[in-house]
């Protein structure tokens, strides 16, 4: 894997391009400034993996827009040592974002060929998440509880497993929709255990998917 100075420019223009958009937290920016999303994809994409623009990642699933990464990782408003659950870990981008922010990751990915493909891409990058094979409905429990829970496929609902294993205080970003489109969440839970939401617009992911493939 070779990460050219080409790339690096190419990853300078994307986070102009996103901060443009109205991305703010400058950790998150510098998070997508660092990590390069060609080591993501196949090598036929490499020229095109830092346009705003979603890929497919084989198994039916797709790496999201460098803005839609960007956006939801803002969103949790990260700290440095916050415990993350992942739901989808896709390509494993969003993942090493996460971790790059800082935050302890734990990420479930439904599909076993994606799950095998970041298993060995991630910790190559050097970071250190701990990636399962399973049904993101159900979360990870004996990890739990988390500061934040980022779901990164399109829900028809919001899982109460994944609301009882948010921390008081914590905050949960999830796309809900059972069509092409999804609208963006941020659930917020309440030290009572009660949550707010917040309604931020309308995005597309790839469903998600409850039975876990053989």
């Amino acid at each position: 894997m070779i990460d050219t100075y080409r790339h690096k420019g190419l990853r300078k223009q994307l986070v102009e391009e996103l901060r443009a958009k109205g991305i703010k937290d400058e950790t998150v920016l510098n998070a997508i400034l660092s990590v390069p999303r060609h080591f993501f994809l196949d090598a036929v994409f490499t020229e095109q993996a830092y346009s705003n623009m979603p890929f497919q990642i084989g198994a039916g699933q797709t790496i999201s827009h460098p803005y839609t990464v960007a956006f939801q990782t803002e969103l949790l408003q990260l700290k440095k040592g916050d415990r993350v659950l992942e739901i989808g870990t896709g390509s494993g981008f969003q993942t090493a974002i996460l971790c790059e922010v800082g935050a302890k990751v734990f990420s479930i990915e439904r599909q076993r060929e994606l799950f095998l493909k970041a298993n060995r891409i991630v910790p190559k990058l050097g970071y250190n998440a701990k990636i399962k094979y399973g049904d993101g409905y159900k979360g990870w429990p004996s990890f739990g509880p988390f500061d934040k829970i980022i779901v990164t496929c399109g829900a028809p609902f919001i899982p109460e497993d994944l609301v009882a294993q948010l921390k008081p205080g914590g905050i949960m970003v999830i796309p809900i929709g059972a069509g092409k489109e999804q609208e963006m969440l941020l659930i917020k839970k309440d030290q009572d255990g009660s949550f707010a939401q917040s309604k931020l617009g309308f995005f597309s992911f790839v469903p998600m998917l409850k039975e876990t493939s053989k």
